[in-house]
């Protein structure tokens, strides 16, 4: 992969193309997708909300970085809930 590939992110269909399972809150559903960052991984995900018939999507990538990927998912969790409970469907 060239230089430019690694800077713009191309190239990392594969993980974008991993099905996540959701986790349900409040009836929203919270997709914990960390990003793999050398040894670390990047917080980052999606919540979503059926309004109207509409599936809304809130796409976040955070500047936390966690050592493992089972840590980064526990605490996009948390993370996502507080989001939640601050902003409800304001943040679509």
């Amino acid at each position: 992969m060239g230089f430019f590939s690694k800077l713009f992110g191309l190239g990392s269909a594969e993980a974008a193309s991993v099905e996540v399972e959701p986790t349900e809150y409040k009836g929203y559903l919270i997709y914990p997708e960390p990003i793999s960052e050398g040894s670390q991984y990047r917080l980052a995900g999606r919540i979503c909300k059926e309004i109207d018939g509409e599936l809304l999507t809130h796409r976040f990538i955070r500047s936390d970085v966690l050592p493992t990927e089972d840590d980064a998912i526990s605490f996009m969790l948390t993370k996502a809930q507080m989001f939640i409970d601050q902003t409800g469907d304001k943040m679509f």
